[in-house]
């Protein structure tokens, strides 16, 4: 707590960060998104967007930043997501400032924006920011209202070229809040977990309208249009589902599905096109 203090007590005093390090890709497209990318000196190994981060060192992933490689940058600001607390005690113990911040789920998100923008002296940029999003959603969801949620099923993990095990989005998960406010309804928004294990059996049982799949492509980069292919032609092996009956199985391979930073709208359009197509 004491960093978040000294932190905002600095940028009061005018003395913005200038040298910021981003342990989490959608830490890095909130500070470029609000215009302080010349600030951003490293991110992390899965950071790709916007194209200027390939330029940057790497410091690791958010679960394992190499607090070491970040003390010899010298950064005045490092942005950690609030669960990593050895981190968060690292830097600590190195007098290294650091701003603690969740996204597990999409209000978490968009919360952050104005918080990354005080921290770093552009409180009006960070809460403009948070409006226009929350605005543009909530204008998604709104082309669909009176018309009963279609459900929606989101594979995030997949035995590579096969229909076993098969992990989709739960609840209490950011995943699952985007489906929502895209005006769809996560059949698995009832489970416990926030990504639960799932047979093709348990498929069938819920017999969604439709399918995106992301099982084996998370990592997004290099992904080709035959791999997309096959996913859908693994699917078609099962028509009794709806989804697979409609033509509505989707293999996707996108970082806005699992970069919880400004592009949630580009997201939330996704996955209303997906289950609505057009028509609003």
């Amino acid at each position: 707590m004491w960093l978040m203090v000294l932190l905002l007590g600095a940028v009061a005093a005018g003395a913005a960060p200038q040298r910021i390090v981003s342990t989490a890709p959608s830490f890095t497209e909130t500070l470029f998104a609000m215009g302080a990318g010349e600030r951003v000196i490293a991110v992390s190994t899965y950071c790709h967007y916007p194209a200027a981060v390939e330029k940057l060192p790497r410091i690791g992933t958010y679960l394992q930043p190499n607090v070491e490689a970040i003390a010899r940058l010298k950064p005045d600001l490092v942005l950690v997501h609030a669960e990593q607390k050895a981190t968060l005690a690292q830097l600590a113990g190195l007098g290294i400032p650091a701003l603690a911040l969740k996204n597990t789920s999409l209000e978490d998100t968009l919360r952050t924006m104005p918080q990354i923008g005080a921290a770093i002296g552009m409180s009006a940029q960070g809460a403009t920011m948070e409006k226009s999003i929350r605005g543009r959603l909530v204008a998604i969801g709104k082309r669909y209202e009176g018309q009963k949620p279609r459900p929606l099923l989101f594979v995030v993990g997949r035995t590579p070229g096969r229909l076993d095990g098969l992990i989709a989005v739960g609840s209490g998960s950011y995943l699952n809040d985007l489906i929502r406010a895209a005006g769809g309804r996560n059949v698995l928004a009832d489970s416990p977990v926030a990504y639960p294990s799932i047979s093709v059996e348990g498929v069938m049982r819920l017999d969604p309208d439709v399918i995106v799949d992301m099982g084996d492509m998370a990592a997004t980069v290099g992904i080709t249009e035959a791999h997309r292919r096959a996913v859908v032609k693994l699917w078609e092996g099962q028509p009794a589902v709806r989804a697979v009956a409609r033509k509505k199985v989707f293999a996707v391979a996108a970082d806005i599905f699992v970069v919880p930073g400004p592009r949630v709208v580009e997201a939330a359009e996704a996955f209303a096109q997906m289950l609505y197509g057009g028509a609003h």
